[in-house]
């Protein structure tokens, strides 16, 4: 395990732990995402709290934050399973965030940033599963569980030595979701398409 591996995880697990839809929310002087609507701090309960320009904002820079590590860790020469773990630190770090009493969000975007170096084609796959999911069934959760639920296999096609890292960062965030996987099959989750007002 190099030093440059070890520097790299813990500078992903920074990177992940800063929250733009709490910082955001901070600029803008409106209510702290982790008590409002959803509770999760990310750009799908930033739409519900702020509207559509403040969610694309918080979505952008979550998936920014997901490539800066993960495309760094590629231009240092680490191997697939460790540009992998950097891959991982960065979401946990969103998470899980250092800077916010550990109290975090779910990591879709700034998994799919963390994707992206990986292959544009597999960006593409994902994002057309999730747009699709999206439309049909108006839960941005359920998109979300099954883009990240289709990314290994759509990696073993595009990049299969990324599979066991890409499998393991899946594993992560579907864990994540499980309360929304519960209110999905009591049919209690909220539509994402419904604004609060």
């Amino acid at each position: 395990m190099s030093f440059d591996f070890l520097l790299t995880v813990v500078a992903a697990y920074l990177i992940g732990s800063i929250n733009f839809a709490i910082l955001v929310s901070k600029t803008k002087h409106l209510p702290d995402p982790r008590t409002q609507g959803s509770n999760n701090p990310g750009a799908t309960n930033m739409y519900r709290i702020a509207g559509k320009k403040t969610a694309i904002k918080v979505l952008l820079l979550d998936i920014v934050k997901g490539i800066v590590p993960t495309w760094g860790s590629y231009y240092l020469g680490l191997e697939p399973s460790e540009i992998g773990m950097t891959a991982i630190a960065c979401c946990l770090g969103h998470m899980f965030p250092i800077y916010f009493r550990f109290k975090g969000g779910k990591a879709v975007a700034t998994a799919f940033g963390c994707l992206l170096p990986v292959g544009i084609s597999l960006g593409a796959v994902l994002l057309l599963a999730w747009i699709v999911t999206f439309k049909v069934t108006g839960y941005s959760s359920l998109a979300a569980i099954v883009a990240v639920g289709i990314s290994p296999l759509a990696t073993y096609f595009i990049a299969p030595k990324y599979v066991l890292p890409v499998t393991m960062l899946a594993v992560f965030i579907v864990l994540r979701h499980i309360p929304n996987i519960i209110r999905l099959v009591q049919g209690e989750e909220p539509k994402s398409r419904q604004r609060l007002d």
